[in-house]
């Protein structure tokens, strides 16, 4: 009599041992080496918010952007080199605007940055004309708000007088 214990043993024996197949070698590690990665070439697109390095980070250039995202403001600034560690270079010039972008990227800038506009990609577009530089632009700015306040002043020195009456009709 075999009993269920003795099929199963049986069948084990027939079957032999499992054998797993061979794994495969793992690659040989590449050799470690003494020199440091190549740094990566400048991008001719931007295409997110950040301080870009022209010449390592990025391409001199003329750049387009759509401008802003909707219901945003796109704003940019082209920096010089930095002077003093840690400090951020000069404004060379910048914009904050609703409205599409041409820039140029020029080869002795030393950074441009972005906010809040769409990708700005290397064109062959003429660069824009030249605009007014940041300390002529403040300085029209103080005109513009001095006359205001002069005007403002004049008003409350010297107010409007209140219309004459209109003269009443005859037989009233």
């Amino acid at each position: 009599m075999i009993t269920a214990a003795g099929l199963a043993v049986a069948g084990l024996i027939a079957a032999g041992p499992a054998v797993a197949e061979p794994a495969e070698p793992a690659p040989p590690a590449p050799p470690a080496s003494a020199e440091p990665a190549a740094p990566a070439a400048p991008r001719n697109v931007i295409d997110k918010d950040g301080t870009y390095r022209v010449g390592s980070d990025i391409v001199p250039g003329v750049y387009a952007s759509a401008g802003p995202f909707p219901d945003g403001t796109c704003s940019w600034r082209r920096m010089a080199p930095v002077v003093t560690e840690g400090e951020p270079g000069e404004t060379l010039d910048r914009a904050f605007t609703k409205q599409p972008q041409i820039v140029e990227i020029k080869p002795d800038d030393g950074a441009f940055k972005t906010t809040g506009c769409q990708p700005w990609t290397l064109t062959n577009q003429p660069p824009p004309p030249p605009g007014m530089s940041p300390v002529m632009a403040a300085l029209q700015w103080k005109l513009y708000m001095d006359t205001l306040n002069r005007n403002a002043a004049q008003y409350e020195a010297n107010p409007p007088q209140p219309a004459p009456a209109p003269p009443s009709a005859p037989g009233s």
